[in-house]
């Protein structure tokens, strides 16, 4: 039976919500100016249902201990994280039912928070830029978590309610909205989901079932429950989750946070069953959805088939890249980057995807990695800049403030050109001066402090002010594009297209081969087959000084036909 509030049509929903620690549970149900307390029937399972007079746009709650929370289920959180739940109906006037989606062969990324990408932060602000990103040659849209959150901006990874869309951001309606206008003009659109935790503030599960276990250990705390006493129950919760988004949404794709920390001994882990279950419905609707997984963990179990043991993925997200690449350029030698900064570890990560492939990692005192053989280059999604590589920093500065400006243009080109698959974050392309923060907007004091003691913590080479207050709006919307480009940044957004643009001809279509060879301080990298083949040459042209990076002179040698129109 399907969970949260289901309208039935002609004024008639049904309630059903899971909740085993509960022996009495009401719904409370805002209609008309008035609030109705109904009693719920239980059964042995833990299953609470009732079916009541109520209609799209109602609000109700459940009551537990004398507290109103909301629905695990809850589409709508039209007011704030701590309920009432709005009921929804999930129709909508689609019009890209004709849509069969992107090749992920074809992926382009570009990786967006909705909030800080446009001026009015909302999915219709993505809307009205669309056609940017399309001019630009992206494919694909990856939006960071739309989930709702406490307070008025966040990252989204301090979500709460895994089915709710932020009503900041437009709601369930803007997100079909977007979803839609971006299949008109042939974009996919990624949706970032957060599987491993939920967010300190307004995580009101533990009220109803297992949902957490304390077998495990997280950064946030208790595990997700995906293999202790319950774990079935939260399992489909999360595997209809995932479902929910591509059937309710038609997004394209998913995008799992940091899988590392999806703690699961279960004989068949969490991750392959929710790629199955998305991959199946993906043949059945006769759709292209992908399923992308963030891990640090450089496995490629994960990416090989259920047959051969594995997860199944279509990519995960591989770091090696970045870091080899930014520490060549910048000279920065500061925690996991000291376990790079060499060119034969760029090298390897353009050759083989995974830099460390078993091979002892100081940043972790121990191996990490395993080898990637037989796995194809598309399943690496690299990048020069994403939310983590810039936000996570403690000013939240971009590379256009650590590398020259020839550094960044053959940045451009080794993510562009590569066989991987490339993913840009959003202003990357512009050489955009705004930084990214982090920024949260806790209401619980206590916690806003424990945030910003955190981050003074986390970065103890800064003095405690110059590291942003994350509480701070002034944080928020100092970390929000601006789109009054200069003539270098018009530039820039060229340098990029045109990249892209080979790509297009030259990269997606062939076979993806490549060849790299290094010799002394020179790095020769071809790309494609003959006669299709892009030559980018690297050369490392001397020192700038002790604590820099050294200088870096390229060229690219594209095929002599000329580009033919992209289909």
């Amino acid at each position: 039976m399907m969970r949260g509030a289901q309208y039935l049509g002609d004024g008639r929903t049904s309630f059903a919500v899971w909740a085993p620690r509960r022996k009495h549970l009401d719904l409370c149900l805002q209609r008309a100016g008035k609030t109705l307390q109904l009693p719920m029937q239980g059964d042995a399972t833990g299953l609470f249902c009732v079916e009541a007079d109520a209609a799209p746009g109602d609000l109700y709650s459940y009551e537990i201990d004398d507290l109103a929370v909301p629905d695990p289920v809850s589409r709508a959180l039209p007011k704030v994280v701590h309920g009432p739940t709005e009921i929804v109906d999930p129709a909508y006037p689609w019009t890209d039912l004709s849509w069969k989606g992107v090749s992920f062969r074809e992926y382009v990324l570009y990786e967006l928070h909705v909030g800080t990408f446009s001026p009015e932060g909302t999915f219709d602000g993505v809307i009205a830029r669309l056609p940017y990103l399309k001019n630009l040659g992206v494919t694909a849209i990856e939006l960071m978590p739309v989930s709702s959150f406490p307070g008025r901006w966040n990252w989204g990874y301090d979500g709460v309610s895994p089915y709710s869309v932020f009503a900041g951001y437009g709601g369930p309606a803007g997100l079909k909205r977007l979803v839609n206008a971006a299949h008109h003009i042939g974009l996919a659109i990624v949706l970032d989901v957060v599987y491993n935790h939920l967010g300190p503030e307004g995580n009101y599960l533990s009220l109803f079932g297992p949902y957490f276990t304390g077998k495990h250990q997280t950064p946030w705390g208790d595990a997700v429950n995906f293999d202790d006493e319950g774990a079935r129950e939260v399992r489909s919760y999360f595997v209809q989750n995932a479902l929910y988004w591509c059937r309710e949404f038609h997004v394209d794709g998913l995008r799992l946070d940091a899988v590392q920390q999806i703690k699961d001994d279960s004989p068949r882990h969490i991750v392959a069953e929710i790629t199955e279950a998305v991959k199946t419905f993906g043949r059945q609707a006769g759709r292209e959805i992908a399923v992308i997984a963030e891990t640090d963990e450089n496995d490629a179990r994960q990416l090989r088939s259920a047959a051969q043991g594995g997860w199944g993925l279509d990519a995960v997200w591989s770091d090696d890249f970045h870091h080899s690449l930014y520490s060549l350029l910048t000279g920065e030698s500061r925690a996991y980057y000291a376990d790079f900064g060499q060119l034969q570890h760029l090298e390897r990560a353009l050759r083989e995807g995974f830099v460390y492939q078993g091979e002892h990692f100081s940043f972790w005192s121990k191996p990490r990695g395993t080898p990637p053989a037989g796995i194809e280059l598309p399943s690496h999604v690299i990048c020069v800049e994403n939310h983590d590589q810039v936000g996570n920093r403690a000013q939240g500065d971009r590379m256009v403030e650590t590398a020259d400006e020839n550094s960044r243009r053959l940045a451009a080109a080794l993510l562009c050109l590569s066989p991987h698959t490339p993913m840009i974050f959003m202003g990357q392309e512009q050489d955009q001066l705004r930084r990214f923060m982090f920024f949260s907007d806790f209401g619980d004091e206590k916690l806003a402090e424990a945030v910003r003691k955190g981050r003074r913590e986390e970065f103890p080479e800064f003095a405690a002010e110059d590291v942003p207050d994350p509480q701070s709006e002034q944080t928020f919307r100092e970390s929000k594009l601006d789109w009054n480009l200069t003539v270098h940044q018009e530039e820039m957004i060229r340098w990029y297209r045109w990249l892209l643009q080979l790509r297009r001809e030259f990269v997606t279509y062939s076979s993806r081969a490549i060849q790299v060879s290094r010799e002394g301080a020179h790095l020769s990298i071809k790309v494609g087959d003959e006669p299709d083949t892009i030559r980018i040459s690297v050369t490392v042209a001397g020192e700038r000084g002790e604590s820099r990076a050294k200088i870096f002179r390229f060229h690219i040698d594209q095929p002599r036909q000329p580009i033919r129109k992209a289909s």
